[in-house]
């Protein structure tokens, strides 16, 4: 991870270099950049960006002031396209990052180096705060920061990371990984203060991603919906609304996994990531 100075601090972001397509990946709440490990290696000869956003497993501190909702976040990830000077992105989000992606492509002057979008098991329409999962964040969010930190002492143990209420219903299979995401928050200073503000600011505006759906339309370029059939945290019927809201969206359905299908199914995502920025229908 490289750290590059954007208007919110220090942001750590995985640039893998590389002339062929540009594929910009983004996680969610409580994630980090490493969500997509297990993707990467498929996508070879790809350039991949994979920035950790400042949801709560990122390691500096933002800036005070700074906007973690989740319009203020996406303005932050078109900083970094600008920096980095991206053209013709491929732009794939998971999770919130799915959120993130959508606010993006609905924002036609947002959106004007994205040349393709790719949104996998997400929050959309009034699902936010999404499931169970989403609701036990919203709810702790309302704690200090001190005392938000005190209860995600517990998540050290595997048994109540794979709770309903915590991941158990985001990943089959990687819990090994969702066990490093919550380190940030327990042992850097400062990050339970930036997780909470960006908790509260995401689940303020409840209906944010219905009025985004509405702009949605006006993406006309190509757009792959991947949601898993087993998501019981981001509704399967939102995948299926999602496609044909997108001029020229279409649906793939992943088995055997839940909403984190970068951890679940890998290699079947990489398979449909590289036909999409090939042009494979």
């Amino acid at each position: 991870m490289a750290g590059i100075e954007l208007s919110a601090g220090t942001i750590d972001h995985q640039d893998t270099g590389g002339t062929g397509p540009v594929v910009l990946l983004l996680h969610g709440l409580l994630m980090d950049g490493s969500l997509w490990d297990a993707v990467l290696p498929g996508l070879a000869g790809h350039r991949c960006v994979v920035p950790t956003l400042p949801l709560g497993a990122h390691r500096h501190p933002v800036r005070p002031g700074t906007d973690l909702s989740l319009p203020g976040v996406a303005r932050l990830v078109n900083e970094l396209i600008d920096r980095l000077d991206l053209h013709d992105v491929t732009l794939v989000g998971n999770d919130t990052g799915g959120a993130i992606a959508q606010l993006i492509a609905a924002d036609p002057a947002a959106s004007k180096r994205v040349s393709r979008l790719a949104l996998v098991s997400c929050e959309a329409f009034d699902n936010l705060p999404p499931g169970l999962t989403g609701r036990t964040l919203a709810l702790t969010a309302k704690l200090p920061p001190a005392a938000f930190r005190l209860f995600m002492q517990q998540m050290r143990l595997r048994p109540m990371r794979r709770l309903p209420l915590a991941f158990g219903r985001l990943t089959k299979r990687g819990d090994a990984t969702t066990a490093r995401w919550i380190r940030p928050v327990l042992d850097v200073p400062g990050i339970a203060a930036d997780t909470v503000r960006a908790l509260r600011a995401t689940f303020a505006d409840r209906a944010l991603l219905t009025r985004t759906a509405q702009a949605l339309p006006t993406f006309d370029r190509p757009a792959l919906v991947i949601w898993a059939a087993g998501d019981r945290v981001m509704p399967p019927a939102h995948g299926h609304r999602l496609a044909a809201l997108l001029p020229r969206g279409r649906l793939a359905v992943v088995q055997d996994s839940y909403t984190l299908i970068p951890l679940d199914q890998p290699s079947h995502l990489t398979t449909l990531l590289r036909d999409f920025t090939s042009g494979v229908q």
